[in-house]
């Protein structure tokens, strides 16, 4: 894998920094659509959210950020899928504790959580899925 430092790689963290933009309004669109118009539990929401946008995440990073050419496709999606899902529980802990606990905005507290989560999904898939 590329040196932390190199140009490449602060490109990739750039890159993927602007594929999580793009899924933050997929999160944040269907969090609030599940949340708001449908009535759905706000965690669950929340889990809605997070999932729609880690699977267009996945083929964003797949073909722009790390332009991957590894032929199975089924096991690098699960694999950023399982990596997504332990950033989910990251998620979904920062987002109680802020909420529940700290008595936070929730939706102040989601932009928190997701910032945490953003780094180690990164830094995981950088060095693991798309190594």
């Amino acid at each position: 894998m590329d040196n932390i430092w190199s140009v490449e790689f602060l490109t990739k963290f750039i890159k993927f920094g602007l594929v999580g933009a793009s899924g933050l309004v997929v999160d944040f669109g269907f969090t609030a659509l599940c949340k708001e118009v449908i009535k759905i539990q706000k965690y669950i929401s929340n889990t809605i959210g997070f999932t729609l946008a880690a699977t267009s995440n996945y083929f964003l990073n797949r073909v722009w950020t790390f332009r991957s050419t590894n032929p199975e496709i089924a096991l690098e999606y699960t694999e950023f899928l399982v990596i997504s899902l332990i950033g989910l529980i990251i998620n979904t802990f920062i987002l109680y504790m802020l909420v529940s606990k700290a008595k936070l905005n929730f939706y102040l507290s989601k932009v928190a959580a997701i910032g945490v989560v953003t780094i180690w999904n990164f830094f995981v898939n950088a060095f693991y899925t798309f190594h």
